[in-house]
């Protein structure tokens, strides 16, 4: 039989006034039983709160921003009258933590489905059996995963330490994260990191081994080493309160002078007092941001103090690809890709390796970026360059008399010089921002040369500006330089666009990688004669075939169509370059 229950904050530990961060449901939304319904967030601890109750959500009765306490209703819920455990006696929720009735013996507060950023205290321990003595200065101590409550087999998912770190008490060691469970943990003692005994991907239990450290001496807590350290959002009159009904230890004489509380520290503090620690955000945002490849720390939150938001990352996502490839030395894309497999091809047969040459190197690493990086469209288009060939052949005695060898390439870079000046956009650049373009009133064209080292790029200056013969000139001592190695970085620097041509190899038609910070580049293949249709009749003519790939954040494609039949034109008729 249906009835309607509120749902009420179960025990969520010692604490209380937690403010609603998130809600992650609606009135109408059917829920199931452990199914999360809000996330609190207090000073130090982030904490999802589920649903005793599968049904029919009827009303919400608290709102991002209120502030609730156990006890409180959280909502108005249909059931079916059964849910994941039976309600717990005296109005208790049935999410109710199993540790806060399962009476002796467990940590008091420590919740079953809350989930909080950081461990929960643990119970004061038995000076009979947990008691050792204050660390010598200069020891080595073995600091194990402390009580974090009722979890089990939790994942390592961050490791904020490296041996030969010093380290400062309850400095944060590392992050486990369970399905709704984000906590940091920290080191009971200050001292140097010896050795870290596990990484990333490791599932880890109460007891189980972290690090070895040298310490300096008695840990500012006082508490026993391996045993779980007061955490900073506890206050002194939490610390001092007696033990809840979980636990029937009794406070030692005097154990609260010897065990006070850490003062919070200042947000401008934490990097200092917490070296290596993550941004803030809820275990489900870190899942997104994983799985997007997105590092946190890179993402300003807008949510209350900072929190990270799903909205945030979405927003640095496309805020990334309107940018575009960083340009900065050493800079890197924030997206974590997976590595390849690593393969042993010497089990199907014989293998030799031998390392990429430095400029493959380098040129590689930019072109991934740029590929990544760059939303690239390529527009194909042909020219006819019948009668351009027939003025190439025509002068080349003329230009052998002064030592200049004559390609096709040099009458290229004057059309594509013209057509780049009467569409400047494809020789712009856009902002570091990404929210504006740089016009260029130069136009310099940089031209892919095949080397054995690898493909280097250097730059023709001034391409407007100078005639055929002079950038025949240059371009074949560019060329000499650069297959000999002695390109200097100021050649291959300042370029506005690229030339690839592949003409003198073969092949039809390629997809050129835009290089960034440029916006464009043209792809070139082998000329062939083909039959045309002239209105009358096919006659045959040397078709140029043309590849434009070009930055779509900048070029529309109606604008790279429009470049290809602009430079189609120049090339099919050298007068329209005087016009």
């Amino acid at each position: 039989m249906a009835t309607v229950e509120d749902i009420l904050l179960p025990d969520i530990g010692d604490f209380s006034d937690v403010e609603v961060i998130e809600i992650l449901v609606a009135p109408g939304d059917r829920i199931e039983a452990e199914q999360s319904i809000l996330s609190l967030e207090s000073d130090k601890a982030t904490i999802e709160i589920p649903s005793p109750l599968a049904g029919v959500i009827r009303a919400l009765k608290v709102k991002i921003g209120d502030r609730v306490s156990q006890g409180d209703p959280l909502m108005s819920l249909e059931t079916d009258g059964t849910g994941s455990e039976e309600a717990s006696p005296e109005g208790t929720s049935a999410a109710e933590p199993r540790s806060a009735r399962s009476g002796a013996g467990e940590p008091h507060g420590a919740p079953a489905t809350s989930r909080t950023a950081a461990p929960l205290p643990a119970s004061p321990p038995d000076p009979k059996s947990t008691a050792q003595r204050a660390p010598s200065r200069g020891e080595t101590l073995s600091v194990v995963l402390p009580d974090i409550g009722d979890f089990t087999d939790i994942p390592v998912v961050e490791v904020l330490i490296s041996p030969g770190d010093r380290i400062e008490v309850d400095q944060s060691l590392l992050t486990l994260e369970s399905d709704k469970a984000t906590m940091e943990i920290p080191s009971p003692n200050a001292g140097i990191v010896e050795e870290v005994t596990v990484k990333v991907g490791d599932t880890l239990n109460q007891g189980d081994l972290i690090l070895t450290l040298r310490t300096d001496g008695e840990a500012d807590t006082g508490a026993p080493i391996g045993s779980t350290a007061p955490m900073a959002a506890n206050t002194a009159e939490e610390l001092e309160a007696p033990p809840g009904p979980a636990s029937s230890a009794k406070r030692a004489p005097g154990e609260s002078e010897r065990r006070p509380a850490p003062v919070l520290p200042r947000p401008e503090d934490m990097a200092a007092i917490a070296k290596g620690r993550k941004a803030h955000a809820s275990p489900t945002v870190r899942r997104f941001a994983r799985e997007l490849g997105v590092d946190l720390n890179f993402v300003k939150g807008s949510g209350p103090k900072g929190r990270v938001l799903k909205d945030d990352v979405q927003g640095f996502v496309k805020q990334t690809l309107a940018q575009g490839a960083p340009t900065g030395a050493g800079a890197a894309l924030p997206f974590a890709l997976p590595a390849a497999p690593e393969i042993d091809f010497a089990k199907f047969g014989p293998v030799e390796v031998t390392e990429l040459s430095r400029i493959k190197k380098l040129s590689g690493r930019h072109l991934h970026r740029c590929w990544l990086s760059v939303p690239h469209v390529t527009q194909f288009d042909e020219a006819d360059i019948t009668s351009l060939e027939d003025f190439r052949k025509a002068q080349k005695a003329q230009a052998a008399e002064k030592g200049i060898k004559l390609t096709f390439v040099p009458f290229l870079l004057k059309a594509v010089a013209t057509a780049l000046n009467r569409m400047p956009v494809l020789k712009a650049s856009l902002t570091a921002d990404g929210e504006g373009l740089v016009l260029k009133h130069f136009t310099h064209i940089g031209v892919a040369v095949d080397t054995p080292q690898g493909l280097v790029v250097p730059v023709v200056r001034d391409v407007d500006k100078k005639g055929i013969f002079a950038l025949a000139a240059e371009l074949s001592e560019l060329g000499e330089k650069a297959r000999a190695g002695k390109l200097l970085p100021g050649d291959m620097q300042g370029g506005c666009f690229s030339i690839s041509s592949l003409g003198g190899i073969g092949g039809t038609a390629f997809t050129p990688i835009v290089n960034a910070p440029e916006v464009a580049i043209l792809g070139v293949s082998r000329a062939t004669t083909k039959p045309v249709w002239n209105g009358q009749s096919f006659e045959p003519r040397l078709m140029l075939p043309l590849s434009l790939s070009y930055d779509h954040r900048v070029v529309d494609g109606a604008d790279g169509a429009r470049f290809t039949s602009l430079l189609g034109a120049l090339l099919g008729d050298l007068r329209q370059l005087l016009l």
